[in-house]
């Protein structure tokens, strides 16, 4: 399976703010929409950085909730790695579990497109294997 595949089947909403943004209005923006990270994006919908939970958790520990009022351009992860929509699922979850990251933005050119989180890589690995149990108990009922 493609992204493309799975964009299709999930849907390419994102939630994404500028660099511009503070921590807090990040920090609520997750908690608003229940996700885990947020891309940051320019005018052109270009992908200059993510930020996620463990982003947030890592802040207020190491600078208390004085970062709350920091803008994101300081804060953010700025090389942030991604796929197109032409890459293979499985290939991404290889990408997600060497880098230890749970949310790969999608692009087509250099604009933002989709997203696919660990938890859509999940779903799809387990509904395959459901498929292929299925598929086994079919062929040994009938054989």
């Amino acid at each position: 399976m493609t992204v493309k595949t799975m964009l299709a089947a999930k849907g390419r909403d994102v939630v994404f703010l500028s660099p511009g943004a503070t921590v807090g209005e990040a920090v609520n923006c997750l908690a608003e929409h229940r996700i885990g990270a947020l891309v940051l994006v320019d005018e052109e919908m270009g992908v200059k950085g993510i930020f996620s939970e463990r982003d947030v958790m890592r802040l207020l520990a190491e600078r208390g909730t004085a970062v709350l009022e920091e803008k994101l351009e300081g804060v953010m992860t700025r090389v942030v790695v991604t796929c197109t929509e032409d890459e293979d699922i499985v290939t991404i979850m290889e990408r997600m579990t060497r880098g230890r990251f749970r949310h790969v933005p999608v692009v087509s050119g250099n604009r933002l497109c989709g997203i696919i989180s660990i938890g859509d890589v999940v779903k799809h690995r387990v509904e395959e294997m459901q498929r292929e149990h299925d598929e086994l108990r079919t062929y040994i009922m009938t054989a």
